[in-house]
């Protein structure tokens, strides 16, 4: 997973960075504010990379950090995917998420990078790599499908 995923011709994202940044902080002000840990660094048609800073409450016991920070980096990373193909569309919502643990993360930021395998009308599927700052190894991988909701205009 490397760049750009599946882009038509290399079309440009329906959002640009700063646009979508300005919207998630207006709808979801809990998830996406400058204490929420979420950066998004790019986005592109059918992709995104988001960093999720280290802070030590997201380790467990064992000193790894949790699944749960994982999978919430996983599904936010996939969304800004989608969004990036179908444009505003904040009613998007997860119906499978499937991830693997591949490796204990170490205790630094995270970086997910999501692409869009296909995009329906009514559904996408992608998958989405997760990777300790710093390090190529992949500590998690996952798969998942959002759910697109109908256009206003019924389409």
């Amino acid at each position: 997973m490397n760049g750009q995923g599946t882009t038509p011709e290399m079309a440009a994202p329906k959002l640009t960075r700063k646009q979508l940044e300005t919207l998630l902080r207006a709808e979801f002000p809990e998830m996406f504010n400058a204490e929420s840990g979420y950066a998004l660094e790019e986005l592109w048609y059918g992709g995104a990379r988001v960093r999720r800073y280290f802070h030590p409450q997201s380790l467990r016991p064992g000193g790894t950090v949790a699944g749960p920070i994982m999978m919430a980096l996983a599904d936010f990373t996939m969304y800004l995917a989608v969004l990036s193909a179908i444009g505003w569309m904040p009613l998007a919502v997860t119906t499978n998420l499937s991830i693997n643990f591949l490796k204990k993360p170490e205790p630094r930021d995270l970086v997910a990078q999501a692409r869009l395998i296909k995009l329906g009308k009514r559904l996408a599927v992608g998958e989405i790599g997760i990777r300790s700052d710093g390090n190529e190894d992949l500590v998690a991988h996952a798969t998942a499908t959002y759910s697109i909701p109908a256009s206003i205009s019924g389409g």
